[in-house]
């Protein structure tokens, strides 16, 4: 519902504009009969724009109409009436007279075309200024309007007044005092509300320095794997060929796979690509050294070195790699991979597939396969399929044929899943679902964004592949609501000792590497978004708002979090614990964590487009140092 009242809104805000801008034009002309109907439909319209915020505040919150209360309403309201009452007597006597407007039209068109200047205004703060509202963006948009106004004023009556003077000249003092307060100083750090934490540190321990261990858990072993990063040509199932980076000249690069307990020791180097690369274990909990976050955490591998990672095989489950460096266009071009870690105990299935989903150019991949891609499965036999959504954006997901169970997500087992049946599973780019279904004796199709053109299918031995359903008219499955509650250790009651709130906008920035409208995060773009600042132990809480008009699946380095609500409404479902989730327009998230892996860490929208344009901050725990150059990391 709020998604629908922001475009209403916009739409409302666009008319009364016009409506106002419309009336001020056809006074002007004399036209008495439109200019007093297109008044009464500005003055209806600011009604409606009213009525709308008080809807929009009520189903979303604060963080979506503050913009409107403390400007724009108010400068629209003020507007509106002064237009009404020094403009409507004469343009009704007027308009009942059926004449046209005698006399001088200034004193008409002026309070009208001041209220349509006042709209427009409105529309600029939340499409290009976003959020939040500052006393320099107040300042700045009153002294716009009022200059607007001024030359307008001068434009008809054409004779230069004192008042005219008066007026620009105080808009220029109050624009004036609004460019210099832009430039205020940002804060560095954001405690939510608990005690202040120092950082940079001055003395402490050097993240460089949490490292992972150098020898299995007993009964483990150590798994060893070298990744060399370079350009190459690959060629896809159907033959076309793509320019790629890749690990080992392939994409996706090598599986890298453990057993629960083994050390994971995995040595990248870097043949020749130039923009430099490092490894960043998607979902993995990892200690701060291997994270992989070039800049935050170690320097990127330039062509000709090599880093060294090593970390525990702890959490089971289907993850995935890629390069943290440049990220936006080193994914993009194929230097990702899939990790996954099975339990020690538990018997593998005899179908156990990995399917990273990837977009090169416009073509959508499943493995290296463009097009169908066909494997044999036993009837009867049970079939696990690990999807892993390695693109920018979220894709759809189908699986027709037979029914299915949704075991796990991001890695984590969700909590007696239950059967489905035409049901779409919508997943998060850098997200993970694990299916399982007992392969039947006819073939199973898996679609992604219901082509049927593409996709994986599954064939009894010797079989043939049916022609797949139409499955665009499937519902998607609401994750909060999927499989049964159970008792989890963080919950909306928790005594949480800091909370944070993160605004995610489009919207004009001044700070960041880049200036220009960008991705931001409550008003400012990365580096410059203030550091989320935690003690170890620290029960966290996260409310993530997405005021903007695209999707923004969020993603935590280092830590899992427990979902507790979403647009107010708790999970009541299994438990769900993610490290990324999909927040869509006008969707308010509320999550949680405990600070119990220190580090530095990013924080960051995964559309690695939107991160590298801004929307990307970090988490520091007290006491670790920053020893790098956080320049290049997604890319721009």
């Amino acid at each position: 519902m709020t998604a629908n009242l922001i475009t209403f809104d916009l739409v409302a805000v666009v008319l009364t504009a016009a409506a106002w801008l419309a009336a001020g034009t056809t006074a002007a002309s004399r036209l008495s009969l439109p200019a007093a109907a297109l008044t009464a439909l500005g003055l209806l319209l600011t009604v409606a724009r009213v009525a709308l915020t008080v809807l929009l505040g009520t189903s979303g919150g604060w963080w979506f109409v503050q913009e409107k209360v403390v400007l724009e309403l108010p400068l629209q309201c003020v507007t509106a009436v002064a237009a009404v009452a020094l403009s409507a007597p004469r343009l009704t006597r007027a308009a009942m007279a059926r004449t046209a407007l005698d006399g001088d039209t200034t004193a008409v068109a002026v309070p009208l075309f001041a209220a349509g200047y006042a709209a427009a205004a409105g529309l600029v703060v939340t499409l290009l200024l976003g959020y939040p509202t500052t006393v320099a963006v107040a300042l700045i948009t009153v002294a716009v309007v009022v200059l607007a106004v001024v030359v307008t004023w001068r434009l008809l009556d054409g004779r230069p007044r004192g008042i005219m003077l008066s007026a620009g000249g105080t808009a220029v003092v109050l624009g004036l005092v609004g460019v210099l307060t832009t430039f205020a100083g940002i804060p560095k750090t954001d405690a939510g509300g608990g005690p202040a934490v120092a950082y940079p540190a001055a003395k402490g321990m050097s993240v460089a320095s949490l490292t992972g261990p150098t020898s299995p858990r007993p009964g483990g072993t150590v798994r060893r794997y070298t990744l060399d990063a370079r350009t190459a040509t690959i060629t896809l199932a159907s033959g076309k060929r793509v320019a790629a980076w890749t690990f080992d000249g392939k994409v996706p690069g090598p599986p890298v796979t453990a057993v629960q307990g083994d050390l994971v020791e995995v040595t990248l180097h870097n043949v020749d690509i130039a923009a430099g690369v490092s490894i960043h274990w998607h979902g993995y909990d990892v200690p701060a050294a291997e994270d992989g976050a070039a800049g935050l955490t170690q320097e990127a591998v330039t062509p000709g070195h090599s880093f060294v990672y090593r970390f525990l095989a702890d959490q089971v489950g289907t993850y995935w790699y890629h390069t943290h460096q440049d990220s936006n266009q080193g994914v993009q071009k194929g230097l990702y991979g899939s990790l996954v870690v099975a339990p020690r105990q538990a018997k593998a299935a005899p179908t156990d597939l990995t399917l990273p989903f990837h977009t090169f150019g416009g073509t959508a991949v499943i493995g290296d396969h463009d097009g169908v891609e066909t494997r044999s499965a036993a009837p009867g036999s049970p079939v696990r399929l690990r999807v892993v959504n390695t693109d920018n954006v979220t894709h759809r997901f189908t699986l027709a044929g037979a029914p299915y169970r949704l075991v796990a997500a991001d890695g984590n087992d969700l909590n007696e899943p239950g059967p489905l049946t035409r049901t779409a599973l919508s997943l998060a780019a850098g997200g993970r679902y694990d299916l399982q279904l007992t392969m039947p004796s006819a073939s199973v199709a898996l679609l992604a964004d219901d082509d049927r053109s593409g996709g994986l299918r599954l064939v009894p031995g010797g079989g043939k592949a049916a022609a797949p359903p139409d499955t665009t008219a499937w519902p998607d499955l609401d994750l909060t609501s999927y499989g049964r509650p159970a008792a989890q250790p963080v919950t909306s009651s928790s005594a949480f000792d800091r909370r944070f709130t993160l605004v995610l906008d489009q919207g004009l920035s001044l700070s960041g590497r880049t200036k220009g409208r960008d991705w931001t995060v409550n008003g400012h773009t990365f580096p410059d978004v203030p550091t989320l600042v935690v003690r170890k132990g620290d029960l966290v809480e996260m409310t993530v708002v997405n005021r903007s008009l695209a999707t923004h699946p969020w993603h935590l380095h280092g830590h899992s979090v427990y979902v507790l609500s979403r647009n107010g409404d708790p999970v009541t479902g299994s438990p769900l614990k993610l490290d990324t989730f999909d927040i869509k327009p006008g969707e308010v998230w509320k999550v949680a964590f405990t600070a119990d892996n220190p580090g530095l860490w990013m924080v960051h929208c995964h559309n690695l487009v939107h991160a590298s344009k801004g929307m990307s901050l970090s988490l520091a725990y007290e006491g670790i140092t920053e020893p790098f150059d956080m320049a290049g990391m997604h890319g721009d």
